[in-house]
């Protein structure tokens, strides 16, 4: 695959500041193209430097318009012609000029018309812009094509005057409103000289639904606002003739706007704006549902840990009363394994992505084991486990809650001073070693004949919900848990 960057960087005079006024251009590309109903390609010179005169071009960029059928079936990116190969972008090129009064001709079956339109930059051409339109449909256009084209004729000349790109501006993403979701013309004063059938839908459902040619766009907005909207400190009738690209929302009872300005310069002086209005009432109902719904899981979590650790009270106070050793230590370690649970769920509660990090979860689990130990433990943890949803993190907290306290309880009760915890983690699967330097596992130990709960919980959630794999044995001089299961399958 060809990178287009690098070639047109090795094989023009683009400087770094040339270089991304074009992609500034190149980010209202689409605009363009719809306002021409044509099909655009970006030709930048080749050439060693500007004092050289270009031996030719190269295609850095080709667009094609969404509100008519394209002429190009195949993308030319990374194409190059000779000068002299395409007289207009040559003349475009040499004299800086915009060239339209060209006669049509025949591609194939149909009748195309070329305009050239040079792209200035710091007073100098630094690259042009093709045309290409069905001049069929340029005789019989709608008043709505006639209006677009003025427009991009308007902004070509920007183009051409070094005056689009608009410095200062912030340029939009691909969620701004585009051509067919509604264009407003107004004139200098701020006053409607055209608006779209889409436009005046959307303004219709805002709550207007007076005339329109003629009147000012601001006193519209100001007239049907209900409440203070998007906190700009100027008036509506001040965003609609600013000399530079604006962006807000627009909100009232009625529903939510977005509204994306572009004033039209001409020699310093604005002879007019296009305003882009696209009606997101029913996007941002559903941003507020899903920002509700994550409130609501968040909340579910928070109360879910609150009613684990009120269980986890609850039975440690039994085991307080229970004089049954036996009874105790089993209740004791209900606790411990319901406080696993919570810590899970108090993470997911400050989560916003819905994802435990899991490392804090291990540090905690291992922590406050070691805080109940008979004597002090060095602890090495080796890895990161990173985020689980929920599905992983709540069985593989379990898990390895009993593998700590097995090895505290039966490995490091009587010698031994070391735990490691390793992690080795790949897209698709998870290894984690539990690791203690203790007693050792008793002679003949077989997992399968073991009466010990803890093992069997490991085993089973092991097996079942994490659909992994997990052995236990001596190696040297210590007793190695290693826990294996696959991230793929969640």
């Amino acid at each position: 695959m060809v990178d287009i960057a690098s070639l047109v960087r090795s094989e023009s005079a683009l400087d770094d500041f040339d270089y991304h006024h074009l992609l500034n251009l190149l980010s209202e590309w689409q605009l363009l193209s719809d306002l021409s109903f044509a099909d655009l390609i970006l030709w930048v010179p080749t050439r060693r430097s500007y004092n050289d005169w270009p031996d030719g071009y190269i295609v850095m960029s080709q667009i094609r318009p969404t509100t008519a059928a394209t002429l190009f079936t195949q993308d030319m990116l990374g194409e190059k012609i000779k000068w002299g190969d395409n007289p207009q972008i040559d003349h475009s090129m040499k004299t800086g000029d915009i060239l339209r009064d060209v006669e049509p001709t025949m591609v194939g079956d149909l009748l195309v018309k070329v305009e050239t339109i040079p792209v200035n930059f710091r007073n100098r051409t630094i690259a042009v812009i093709s045309r290409h339109r069905n001049a069929e449909q340029m005789r019989s256009a709608s008043r709505l094509e006639i209006n677009y084209r003025e427009i991009a004729h308007k902004i070509y000349l920007m183009i051409a005057q070094g005056n689009f790109p608009i410095p200062n501006s912030i340029y939009v993403s691909e969620s701004a409103p585009r051509v067919g979701d509604g264009l407003i013309r107004l004139n200098p004063n701020g006053e409607i000289a055209y608006c779209s059938p889409n436009a005046r839908s959307a303004l219709s459902r805002a709550g207007w639904s007076g005339e329109l040619i003629g009147v000012d766009l601001g006193n519209i907005f100001e007239s049907i606002k209900t409440h203070s909207t998007n906190a700009v400190d100027e008036s509506f009738g001040d965003v609609f003739i600013s000399k530079n690209v604006r962006r807000i929302e627009f909100e009232n009872a009625r529903g939510t706007f977005d509204l994306l300005t572009l004033p039209l310069i001409e020699n310093a002086d604005i002879v007019g704006v296009v305003v882009l209005i696209h009606n997101i009432t029913e996007l941002r109902r559903r941003d507020k549902a899903l920002i509700s719904k994550d409130a609501t899981i968040k909340e579910i979590h928070h109360r879910v840990k609150n009613n684990l650790q009120t269980v986890s009270a609850i039975l440690r106070l039994q085991s307080r009363r229970v004089e049954d050793e036996t009874a105790s230590a089993a209740l004791a370690e209900a606790v411990r394994r319901v406080a696993s649970i919570a810590i899970v769920h108090e993470t997911l509660a400050g989560s916003t992505t819905g994802k435990v990090d899991f490392d804090e979860v291990i540090s905690r689990i291992i922590h406050n084991a070691i805080e109940l130990g008979t004597h002090p433990i060095n602890l090495v943890q080796e890895g990161k486990f990173g985020t689980f949803e929920s599905i992983i993190a709540t069985p593989l907290a379990l898990v390895l809650t009993e593998l700590i306290h097995n090895a505290l309880e039966h490995g490091l009760d009587k010698k031994g001073d070391q735990l490691r915890v390793l992690v080795a983690r790949s897209e698709s699967q998870c290894i984690v070693k539990v690791l203690d330097n203790g007693e050792g596992l008793p002679e003949n130990f077989d997992w399968e004949k073991s009466s010990n709960l803890g093992l069997q919980i490991v085993r089973t959630l092991t097996e079942n919900e994490l659909k992994g794999s997990i052995s236990l044995k001596s190696v040297e001089h210590e007793t190695v848990a290693t826990l294996e299961f696959p991230i793929s399958n969640f």
